[in-house]
């Protein structure tokens, strides 16, 4: 069965939604935590509210235990609620959490009664925070990795089971489920399950010489400790490829090899083949390919400026400037066209539009970005920081009367000072006094030195209005 999202819930409870998301971007995680798990009594089985309020407490707990986190009082009733009512005891292990959001107890609770509820994304998803609270906790990957290859999910499986190769190389229990889940996967890639359910239209030896070449890569992506390692399994990778160029795992894994190299120029040739291979229909490859090339031009860009900090007086140093900038440019380039196909991909995605209208605002492109982030303005979670990038896109272009009108109005929205309101209040302020309007560049500053005199200059402004 599969998880609520937003668009199943009911009217109300998408308001209070909407409310939690704003108040997440306003730190507010109490009031986060308290709207969530409203919304959560009617709809169980909303994952992304629990993900929420799960970052809510986080953040607000800062990874410290609360006082009562060590107590399982709470926690002694949960597994005899588990059998009675599992959705109260889901609603028990929540509360026990919100002091607590890394709590084992309380996350085990969570994944029984989710489990025993028939929400098996939701008991993923306890496992999944117990881990993240301790990353080097096998017994937890482990039981992790077993919920997924119980649930169907062998290719997350693997993955898991691989984390904990690298904790633990002895770990045979880890290896063999490991081998288990990557048989799985590939049976289930390699179509092995629809010449099952085929009733005899397709032959089972079609498919031999896959299956047992897909096993032996997986055997092969054992943690590499040493460049002799991965040269060996590259020589062995690239002599099945001289045979069958067309193998998009195989083609994958090269990839992946070089990667793991530091031969970032190879990586990004292979995994550009790859998703070739696929006709560029996989966007994990095509999000892999354009993050090495990303990193290959960051890397580029470091290596210019760490030589004009040393030899920025030589003869060649303008020629290196202008290289540089060009590397630059190519960057943001680079991340304005990923960003336009995500949103070409979901265009009804507001975040991704406050995403590529950040990035061209970045580049310079304050026009093009416009559009971008007024359509950002409907996602509450980035609303605030949308609006103030849209006020610095009006400045950009002098248009001081919709920078006001846009700061301001962000300002009347956020009820605290916190450090976005600081910002854009000094902004606003900046821009009354750029329009000559010196009672109101005044009032701004003076908000901002009331709850912190030592924010940038605000104090040296306001003290010196009283002298002049």
């Amino acid at each position: 069965m599969p998880v609520k999202t937003e668009k199943d819930l009911n009217p109300d409870n998408r308001a209070l939604y909407l409310k939690a998301m704003q108040g997440l971007e306003l730190r507010n995680y109490g009031y986060v935590v308290s709207l969530i798990q409203t919304v959560l009594k009617d709809v169980p089985d909303f994952l992304d509210g629990r993900r929420m309020v799960r970052r809510a407490e986080v953040m607000a707990t800062k990874g410290k235990k609360g006082f009562l986190s060590g107590m399982s009082a709470a926690g002694l009733k949960g597994p005899g609620l588990v059998k009675k009512d599992p959705k109260a005891a889901m609603e028990l292990a929540e509360k026990m959490l919100e002091s607590d959001p890394y709590s084992s107890q309380a996350n085990q609770l969570l994944r029984d009664a989710a489990n025993a509820a028939g929400f098996p994304e939701i008991a993923a998803f306890a496992l999944e925070t117990i881990v993240e609270g301790n990353p080097k906790d096998t017994k937890a990957l482990h039981d992790l990795a077993s919920h997924y290859y119980e649930n169907g999910d062998s290719e997350r499986a693997v993955d898991v089971y691989n984390r904990i190769n690298e904790l633990q190389p002895a770990d045979l229990l880890a290896i063999k489920r490991g081998k288990d889940a990557a048989a799985r996967a590939s049976m289930s890639k390699g179509g092995w399950e629809e010449v099952a359910q085929s009733g005899g239209a397709k032959d089972y030896r079609d498919l031999i010489k896959d299956k047992e070449e897909a096993i032996s890569l997986e055997q092969k992506s054992r943690v590499v400790k040493s460049d002799e390692m991965l040269d060996q399994q590259l020589a062995e990778l690239l002599e099945k490829y001289a045979e069958n160029q067309a193998n998009v795992d195989l083609v994958r894994r090269i990839a992946g090899l070089y990667e793991q190299k530091g031969d970032l120029n190879s990586a990004l040739e292979w995994y550009n083949y790859t998703s070739s291979l696929v006709q560029h229909t996989d966007p994990a490859v095509a999000r892999k390919a354009s993050d090495i090339g990303l990193k290959i031009l960051d890397a580029s860009i470091v290596e210019f400026e760490t030589w004009l900090e040393q030899y920025g007086d030589a003869e060649n140093a303008p020629d290196v400037r202008r290289q540089l900038e060009e590397l630059k440019k190519q960057k943001a380039e680079s991340l304005i066209s990923e960003a336009r196909k995500r949103v070409e991909r979901n265009p009804t995605d507001w975040l991704l539009h406050f995403e590529l209208g950040e990035q061209l605002l970045v580049a310079g492109y304050a026009t093009e970005a416009i559009p971008e982030l007024q359509q950002a303005r409907k996602n509450p979670s980035v609303r605030l920081r949308a609006m103030n990038l849209l006020g610095d896109c009006y400045v950009a272009k002098n248009m001081l009367d919709f920078a006001i009108r846009t700061y301001g109005e962000a300002c009347k929205e956020m009820p605290g000072m916190d450090d976005l309101k600081k910002e854009i209040t000094y902004k606003l302020g900046l821009i009354h006094e750029k329009a000559g309007d010196r009672k109101q560049y005044i009032d701004r500053m003076k908000e901002i030195y009331e709850v912190d005199y030592s924010y940038k200059d605000v104090a040296q402004r306001v003290e010196s209005s009283y002298t002049e």
